[in-house]
């Protein structure tokens, strides 16, 4: 399976966005500082996720939150996390 996730930062005060096929261990890894944008944003708080069967799925939902229209969406659904 593979997921596409949502963190959410209050030291930055920003969402990042990612896909992966092993939702924990990546999540460990953005707060351990293994990541360029997301070292800067530690620690980092799962506020959404999403499981589809290929990863071609995931990548496509990650691309489409990350439009004008899915980040719409996520202000919408999460109106605390802007």
């Amino acid at each position: 399976m593979y997921y596409t996730y949502v963190l959410w930062s209050a030291v930055l005060r920003k969402r990042y966005i990612g896909s992966t096929s092993d939702l924990a261990h990546r999540l460990e890894q953005h707060n351990a500082g293994l990541g360029t944008f997301t070292k800067r944003g530690i620690p980092w708080l799962l506020i959404y996720s999403e499981q589809y069967p290929t990863r071609r799925e995931a990548e496509q939902r990650e691309r489409q939150l990350k439009s004008g229209q899915g980040r719409a969406w996520l202000d919408q659904k999460f109106p605390l996390y802007r």
